[in-house]
């Protein structure tokens, strides 16, 4: 038996988008979610302090590879968080109840987001000791 034309088709129209049109799509969905992630109060707050974290990095940096580390901590730090905000979105809309597998997910994310802050407070205490000397 055969299956009907339209079960080939994706269900996600967005699959069926290629170059141009496809990066230009996926832009905009990429700015959808910095938009929600804004509305997030930790992502905010990190996105606040990558602000003067950012350029200082420039600064504080002596060569590439430490400013890149410098940076990419703090940009690791706001992925993490995204990441951990969808988790916790999907958690959401399966439903309220509590459940051991949600309280789970939910967990683990949030360890996610203290790792990578720690990471970030590792790198960027070790290139301040180094740059200003302390021993």
């Amino acid at each position: 038996m055969s299956r009907p034309p339209d079960a080939l088709q994706p269900v996600n129209p967005q699959k069926l988008r290629s170059g141009l049109d496809r990066i230009w799509h996926a832009t905009g969905y990429s700015l959808d979610g910095l938009r929600a992630g804004w509305r997030e109060t930790a992502f905010r707050q990190e996105a606040t302090a990558a602000i003067v974290l950012l350029p200082l990095a420039f600064w504080l940096g002596q060569g590439w590879v430490q400013v890149a580390l410098l940076a990419g901590s703090v940009l690791l730090v706001m992925i993490v968080e995204l990441l951990n905000t969808g988790i916790e979105t999907v958690v959401d809309r399966i439903g309220p109840e509590w459940h051991d597998l949600s309280k789970r997910a939910k967990d683990m994310g949030s360890a996610a987001v203290l790792l990578s802050l720690v990471l970030a407070l590792g790198i960027w205490t070790a290139a301040t000791v180094q740059r200003l000397g302390i021993s």
